[in-house]
């Protein structure tokens, strides 16, 4: 299993990244990303002192670690340049923090977060068609989460990307230890989701190439 999408005490998580870490391996995952939520005051501070860790700590940890941030509650007009600036930084992974419906978030986040050429577009709510449609042509994933309240809009997104092609991967957004669910839990809350089976292992190997693809960046 693999998580592109979690948060440390460096945000709203409750784990230092060692102990998040150590509880995505005994959870089952091979790969997690440390993505907390980032904007221009903290971006930098946030994704040097976990590279720091992952080039440490994932050799003795035996899972992979990928440094990066979530860009929260920027406004749209910002997120591109926040975005080519936690990749400067040294940002191995970049989230963006969509349009949930539980959240107050500006309109138009979506569109900016795509446009900019994030890696994942996180709990994107009620995303237009034509958002998903660009998402699919620009290769942004979008997410299915795990997460209680960011799911409500799952099967949308699900019903979107179907139909316009975007391509879906499965996240925690996992803040506490409790939220790393296991494979079977996956699973459900995609087929929930309305996914076919088929379509969840789609995700997981979306999951896994884009995992690759930035882990051979990285290397």
């Amino acid at each position: 299993m693999i998580d592109l999408h979690t948060h440390t005490t460096f945000s709203d998580g409750v784990l230092i990244p060692a102990e998040l870490i150590r509880r995505a391996r005994h959870a089952g995952y091979r790969t997690v990303a440390v993505t907390d939520h980032a904007d221009l005051s903290n971006l930098e501070h946030n994704i040097v002192n976990v590279l720091r860790l992952a080039k440490k700590y994932a050799a003795f940890a035996d899972i992979d670690v990928l440094a990066g941030a979530e860009i929260t509650h920027v406004p749209p007009p910002l997120i591109p340049e926040t975005i080519a600036l936690a990749r400067a930084a040294g940002a191995q992974i970049v989230v963006v923090h969509g349009e949930t419906v539980t959240e107050p978030v500006e309109r138009g986040t979506n569109l900016a977060a795509i446009e900019g050429g994030c890696d994942v577009l996180a709990h994107p709510g009620l995303i237009a068609p034509q958002e998903a449609a660009l998402a699919a042509e620009r290769g942004v994933f979008l997410e299915i989460t795990t997460r209680k309240g960011h799911s409500l809009a799952n099967g949308h997104v699900a019903a979107l990307a179907r139909s316009t092609g975007a391509r879906l991967v499965i996240n925690n957004d996992a803040h506490a230890p409790g939220d790393f669910v296991g494979p079977e839990m996956r699973r459900a809350v995609a087929l929930g989701a309305g996914l076919s089976q088929a379509e969840y292992e789609a995700c997981e190997a979306n999951s896994r190439e884009l995992a690759g693809r930035l882990l051979n960046l990285r290397r």
